[in-house]
């Protein structure tokens, strides 16, 4: 399950460099909710309030409860995009995607190969991972945070395609059902220099 956390933000009266630098200085951190029924609302949150948030997850797709202050309902979001300085790497602003609990989403998932695979720890073949994430289509509540792949019973020339994972309850994929994602490669030999066969003379 994608991890669900709640944040508490400000509705953000004042936009553009001005304003976020200002903000940045308080140690706040400038943010919008986008998407759902309603437009896209300007927002602020807490600099300490996000780090937590961010260091505690597993995987990239956080589910958020909003609750923004002066209104009487939360609001489930997604955390969409998080921008970072190039210098440092400190969060200068954030995207919220507004999802309805009984409206399906889309959402890519790391997938992790589970296990060593027989032709790898037997025989020096290379396990080859083609695709890294895998886009599936589900429910916010089953949402998972990754997606894990038994790769252990493949050996030399043997592959696993996107129809052969198993999925949690709920989730689909959304890519071809043929698609390659680990495979087991045969090992590389080099070749070795052809002896020269001495001429007799």
């Amino acid at each position: 399950m994608a991890k669900q956390v709640k944040l508490t933000v400000e509705r953000r009266e004042v936009t553009g460099r001005s304003a976020a630098r200002k903000l940045k200085a308080r140690g706040i951190v400038p943010a919008v909710v986008y998407g759902g029924r309603e437009k896209a609302q300007p927002v602020q949150l807490s600099r300490r309030d996000l780090t937590t948030v961010l260091s505690h997850a597993a995987g990239e797709n956080i589910l958020v409860e909003l609750e923004i202050a002066g209104e009487g309902s939360p609001r489930m979001a997604m955390l969409q995009e998080v921008q970072h300085s190039p210098v440092g790497g400190e969060v200068l602003h954030v995207d919220f995607h507004a999802v309805s609990m009984d409206e399906k989403i889309e959402a890519d998932i790391p997938l992790e190969p589970l296990g060593t695979a027989n032709g790898v720890k037997n025989f020096g073949g290379l396990l080859e991972q083609s695709l890294r994430e895998l886009t599936v289509e589900c429910l916010p509540r089953d949402l998972p945070d990754r997606i894990t792949v038994d790769v252990s019973n493949l050996n030399i020339g043997d592959s696993i395609h996107v129809r052969a994972i198993k999925l949690p309850n709920g989730v689909s994929a959304q890519v071809q059902a043929e698609l390659t994602v680990f495979s087991v490669l045969a090992p590389i030999v080099e070749e070795e220099p052809a002896a020269s066969t001495a001429t007799a003379g």
